[in-house]
This record gives C-alpha cells, sequence and structure tokens, in this order.
C-alpha cells in the first residue's frame, strides 16, 4: 500500500455520515453541559474578601439600601465588646523574663528612629488609628493593671477619653531617684523638640507596671521648667541627628530651669573657672573631707581665675542648685544622685567622680550611668576615682554578696593622685578658655531665650 492510498482512506473516514452524527451529538451534549454548570455557579455567593464584598455591593445599591443605622450601632457595640485588655506586666512569662514578655506592654513593637529611643504613639499608622486604653488602679502589683487599642468610635464601656497631649512614662526604677527620674523624661523633651515643642496636658507615671502619681521634687520643677507649667499626674478612677538632637533636649531643660529661676541665660566670664565640690553625708561621702578639700583648695589656687565652691545638695534648693551649676565648670563629686546636677552645667563642663572600694568588680553598668549623662548632654567626664581600701567582706571580693557590704561604703584619699588629677583637669580647661574654644552656651536657643 502506497502512502497516497493511506491517506484518502483518512480522508474517506472523517467525511462518513455516520461520524459526522456522532461529533455533532458529543458538541450538543458538552453545549447542554456547560449551561447547566453556568447556571448553577451563578446560585453561589461570591468569594470576595468582606470589605470588598460590602463596599460593592454598596455601590449598586440605592441610598436607602444602605445598611441601616440600627445596623451600624450593633456592629460599633461588637467592636465596643471586642476589645482585649492584657495586663501591663505579664507573669504568665515570669520563668522567662529575659524574653521580655514581663515588660511593659510586651506585645506591642517599639518605633524608633535611628540612634534614638524607643517610643510608642498612639493614634498612628502602626496602632491602624487605634487610641490607647488604659485600666487599673494598682500602685503594688503591675500584673494587675492592664492596656488594649481601641478605634475611637468603639471605645469600651464606661472608658473615658483624656482630650490632647498625654506623656505615658515607664521607670524600671524610681521617680524619686534623681538621675532615673531624669532619664525617663529626656526622651519626651526629645519628642517635643521634634513636634514643634507640644507640650503635654498631663503625664501617666508606670513603676513596674504599678502606678505612681508624683516625682522627686527636683525632677518636678525640671518638668515644670521646661514645659512652663505646672505638672500634672493623671490619677485613673474606678468610673536627624540623633544624639546632636538629644543634646539640644539636655540644652532646653538647661536653659528652661534658669529661666523657670530668673537666673540670666547670658554667658559667665571667660577668665574665671568655677570648681564645685559637692559632697554627700552618710553613704558614699568622704571619711575625710578636710583633707579632700585641701587637696582642691591648694590645686584651684595655682590657677589664674579659678573660684572654689564646697556645697551640699541636700542644703540647697531646686533654684539654688540650678544657680551653683551655672557657676560651675569642674564638678567634684562622689557617685550618688547629687551628681544629675551635672546636666545643668554649661556644655564642656568638667566632671571628676569617686566611689567606694567594690564597685569596680561588683556595681556592673550601674556605676556608669554619669559617664553616659555627661556624653549625652555634652559634658567632659573626666574619670573616676574607686577607692582600694574600705570595709572587708567576708566572701572573696568577686562575690556579689559583697556587694551589699560595699554599696554605701566611704570614700578614703589619695593626696597625690587627687592633686594630679585636679591639675590635670584645670589645665586643660584653662587652655581651652585661653583658646576660647568651648562654646559653652551653645545651641541654647532663641535670641530672646530658650527655643520652646
Amino acid at each position: 500500500m502506497t502512502k497516497r492510498s493511506v491517506s484518502m482512506r483518512l480522508v474517506t473516514c472523517l467525511a462518513s455520515p455516520k461520524f459526522s452524527l456522532n461529533v455533532l451529538c458529543l458538541v450538543v451534549t458538552v453545549f447542554v453541559l456547560l449551561q447547566i454548570w453556568s447556571f448553577h455557579i451563578t446560585q453561589q455567593p461570591i468569594l470576595l474578601p468582606p470589605s470588598l464584598f460590602t463596599y460593592l455591593k454598596e455601590q449598586q445599591q440605592e441610598p436607602e439600601q444602605i445598611i441601616s443605622e440600627n445596623e451600624t450601632a450593633y456592629l460599633v457595640e461588637k467592636l465596643r465588646e471586642s476589645v482585649t485588655f492584657l495586663p501591663l506586666k505579664d507573669l504568665r512569662f515570669s520563668n522567662k523574663p529575659l524574653e521580655g514578655h514581663t515588660w511593659f506592654m510586651s506585645s506591642l513593637y517599639d518605633n524608633q528612629t535611628k540612634g534614638e529611643v524607643q517610643y510608642q504613639e498612639f493614634p498612628s499608622e502602626s496602632s491602624k488609628g487605634r487610641l490607647l486604653c488604659l485600666k487599673g488602679v494598682d500602685e503594688h502589683d503591675g500584673s494587675w493593671n492592664y492596656y488594649a487599642l481601641a478605634w475611637p468610635q468603639a471605645l469600651p464601656v464606661n472608658a473615658s477619653l483624656q482630650e490632647g497631649l498625654t506623656f505615658v512614662s515607664y521607670n524600671h526604677y524610681s521617680y524619686g531617684n534623681m538621675w532615673h527620674g531624669l532619664s525617663a523624661m529626656v526622651p519626651f523633651v526629645a519628642w517635643s523638640l521634634r513636634n514643634q515643642c507640644e507640650s503635654p496636658q498631663r503625664w501617666v507615671l508606670y513603676h513596674w507596671g504599678e502606678l505612681r502619681f508624683k516625682m522627686g521634687n527636683w525632677l518636678s520643677e525640671i518638668i515644670t521648667a521646661t514645659y512652663g507649667q505646672n505638672t500634672k499626674f493623671l490619677r485613673f478612677v474606678d468610673e536627624n541627628k540623633p544624639v546632636e538632637r538629644r543634646m539640644e533636649a539636655f540644652d532646653l531643660i538647661r536653659c528652661k530651669a534658669r529661666k523657670y529661676c530668673n537666673i540670666s541665660l547670658s554667658q559667665t566670664s571667660e577668665s574665671r573657672i568655677g570648681m564645685t565640690l559637692l559632697m554627700r553625708t552618710g553613704p558614699r561621702s568622704f571619711k575625710n573631707e578636710s583633707a579632700v578639700i585641701d587637696v582642691f583648695k591648694r590645686e584651684c589656687k595655682r590657677v589664674e581665675g579659678c573660684e572654689l565652691k564646697v556645697s551640699y545638695s541636700n542644703n540647697l534648693t531646686f533654684c539654688e542648685q540650678v544657680e551653683l551649676m551655672k557657676m560651675t565648670d569642674v564638678l567634684v563629686s562622689p557617685h550618688g544622685a547629687q551628681l544629675t546636677n551635672l546636666v545643668l552645667m554649661d556644655r564642656n563642663s568638667s566632671v571628676m567622680e569617686f566611689l567606694p572600694k567594690g564597685w569596680r568588680k561588683l556595681a556592673g553598668v550601674g556605676q556608669l550611668v554619669y559617664q553616659w549623662g555627661a556624653s549625652w548632654s555634652g559634658m567632659r567626664h573626666e574619670g573616676s576615682w574607686h577607692d582600694p581600701d574600705g570595709e572587708i567582706c567576708q566572701f572573696p571580693d568577686t562575690d556579689r554578696r559583697c556587694m551589699s557590704v560595699y554599696k554605701n561604703g566611704r570614700i578614703g584619699y589619695n593626696e597625690t593622685y587627687f592633686g594630679e588629677w585636679a591639675k590635670s583637669v584645670l589645665g586643660k580647661l584653662r587652655e581651652k578658655k585661653m583658646e576660647n574654644v568651648l562654646g559653652r552656651n551653645h545651641s541654647y536657643g532663641s535670641l530672646d531665650g530658650c527655643w520652646c
């Protein structure tokens, strides 16, 4: 059989009447099935996202067909009832504290501008427009105080909306301590600088999730001076250059404090060097104050224009402390809360710090807080002297139990070391004054006073 004869057979087969009839029946059958299937699926709901389906449905309806006011109120009520409160301090994970579950409002993610502190803002894009709701009045257990997020139109039942700007502060330490309280406040001042110097209507204070209703007097005065208003702490009832901006926040605090105390904002004499010994009484005080004073008095006399003052912060009012720090170029003081006053000195002033025996090995990072504070506020921390002598601990000096012995120890002195140290610090300061490059009142504010 030739190839030609085979092809003719195929053509003949396809063109036969019987085959054509079979094909026609198949086509009709498929067409009928398609029509039945098409009719069936039109009876099924359209599987679109609920929000898009509702929008499209409303676009096709006449105004009178749009969801009724009663139905809207019903949905809002459901949203109101669905608000979930969580404990400010979550004890369910207290056995895993390093995982962060026991931190303040631990289920929420913080925002952070590079190089600046972490914060949360409500309402905001990250909160999807929701407000922060706080509940609970416990001052002793943070796990009995709660937080939640809710839309303004569907606040929880019995909620009271506080209009205006509220600062909510969490402090792991104490608002009565000058340094720890200031550390909790400065981020809010920095936020104000980024937001047209906006002032808060009120503050809410938390310590370990527990409510607090006051700060120490020194810090309250600082806040009043900075924001020009008495600090209002809310009581609940059963009804781009991040480092520079941080320094600018301290500049504003310093400037406002001086203005609040009616202290001149003008520069002090460039020929004068003020050295202040800010003493303590009791724990971490000098054992032999008169000997320490004599060393610094001797070195100060050797430098032209140097004036020495000896003061105790517990004997000074807030404004007296502000004035003293304005006149201080070198602050000499033991480690302690009184050193927080360093932020009230002019930029580029110097700090000399003294600590008892045992702190170098056992105190951890806590002994560095005033070094950090000096750096943040534009000061020069000139180092720390750790007393090698002191109380004797019954355990090895690396044993953590010894810290209870050393923590409140008193501080001795080394006449030679103190003299050389003071000579070096005063010499560098005098040289810079001669060069007139200190720039001590840098970035205080506008021509007529402080920025805000």
